[in-house]
């Protein structure tokens, strides 16, 4: 296979993958990862020439696509300025706002509540958005004010290739790998920068394909964060994804199985792109919140995945909410009330 056609295929496993939907909800969509098994380095907070960075022990080369992949390789997040003013409450100010992502310029939106400070804060990762019609600071529009209104700073990232970050190669732009990395990036980002963030109490928050983020995020960099929060979450489990909307696409289905094996064939590559597989790594505690109407991302997901995080003794708390749909619309104040009380609890 010539190397072009390899890297477009890998394109679409990471869409297809992810859990890519074509709709999309008022906050995001659906997308999410799969399982892996092989010996897993540890990977710390650092610095390199002055910038925050998270390295990885050197292990024997993972698959290019994978969670170990992306584990050991250095993550350094910088440069985090305000562009432009482009928002303005009586409780906070926004911003669009930029940071560098290794050797990427990432775009985003930040709010920064009124007074002195400094303020905890989150880092917002969004569902599934097409690209080709995302707008800067577009899904969680309701979770970023809510939150800077109760004094939290946030940063809602755009990820690559979308908004006005850069678009990266063809791999990396649509990579749910990358999105990861661009979210470590920017919470080291937010810490380094001067403004008036408490760099010591950070939190991730991640919706649906957002949710897929925050737990690689988790496993990728364990103590990067104080706690994280997770709305409407994919699976943990990459084949769960690929079963739910990589299958019934028949066509590239053909192409992933071809280039990759069925997952029963070849588990190691399969796991190899799983969060779950790696949640002996999480260190910070997490919040999970799923309704029973969910048609996009099943329930049963979050039940698995919150089994798996308590089998290895993770401090995890899991609210269901009866009749809720994938959105969140009557019990949204009740899940944000949850979660208001879990960041200052974690952060404080």
């Amino acid at each position: 296979m010539s190397l072009t056609r390899s890297a477009a295929l890998i394109v679409s496993v990471c869409l297809v993958l992810a859990g890519c939907s074509p709709a999309t909800d008022r906050d995001g969509g659906t997308q999410d990862a799969a399982p892996s098994s092989s010996t897993t380095p540890s990977t710390s907070p650092g610095t390199s020439d002055g910038v925050p960075s998270v390295a990885a022990t050197p292990t024997s080369a993972p698959h290019p696509v994978s969670l170990p992949a992306l584990m050991d390789k250095e993550i350094r997040g910088e440069g985090l300025k305000r562009v432009a003013e482009v928002g303005t409450t009586e409780a906070y100010a926004q911003h669009r706002v930029s940071y560098r992502s290794g050797d990427l310029t990432i775009s985003g939106l930040m709010n920064v509540p009124r007074g002195k400070g400094p303020f905890p804060a989150v880092v917002l990762a969004h569902g599934y958005i097409d690209p080709d019609v995302y707008a800067n600071g577009q899904g969680l529009r309701r979770e970023q004010d809510l939150l800077a209104r109760e004094g939290f700073v946030t940063l809602h990232v755009d990820y690559r290739g979308h908004a006005q970050s850069d678009p990266s190669t063809e791999f990396e732009q649509s990579s749910r790998l990358g999105y990861t990395e661009d979210v470590i990036s920017a919470v080291l980002a937010l810490r380094a920068w001067d403004g008036p963030v408490d760099d010591d109490r950070v939190a991730l928050l991640g919706r649906s394909m957002g949710g897929g983020v925050v737990y690689n995020a988790l496993t990728v960099s364990p103590g990067l964060v104080d706690a994280a929060v997770v709305f409407a979450p994919v699976s943990s489990d990459m084949v769960d994804n690929f079963e739910r909307w990589g299958r019934p696409n028949a066509p590239l289905a053909r192409r992933i199985i071809s280039e990759y094996g069925e997952p029963a064939d070849e588990p190691e590559f399969w796991s190899g792109l799983s969060a779950r597989t790696y949640f002996d790594r999480v260190s910070e505690p997490v919040m999970i919140h799923h309704g029973t109407a969910d048609d996009s991302c099943p329930i049963a997901w979050s039940e698995e995945t919150v089994a798996a995080l308590e089998a290895q003794g993770k401090d995890v708390t899991y609210h269901v909410y009866q009749d809720e749909q994938h959105a969140f619309g009557p019990q949204w104040p009740l899940s944000m009330e949850r979660t208001v009380a879990f960041l200052r609890k974690n952060l404080a």
